[in-house]
């Protein structure tokens, strides 16, 4: 799966739940709220003040 800034959080985590450990690891901690399910990456970064960029860069590796 190839993610980009539109990709849902909840989407990620169904897809590829290896992945969580990058978000984690970025301080991305509620990965669980319901609410983080229907964000897409590049509002989780803003909010967490993280690079979504360098986010993708990671998660496409």
């Amino acid at each position: 799966m190839k993610f980009d800034k539109d990709t849902l959080i909840g989407d990620l985590l169904k897809n590829a739940p290896e992945k969580a450990d990058i978000l984690l690891e970025a301080g991305m901690h509620c990965l669980s709220c319901p609410a983080s399910q229907m964000e897409t990456l590049e509002e989780a970064c803003e909010v967490h003040g993280i690079d979504v960029n360098e986010i993708l860069e990671q998660l496409n590796k």
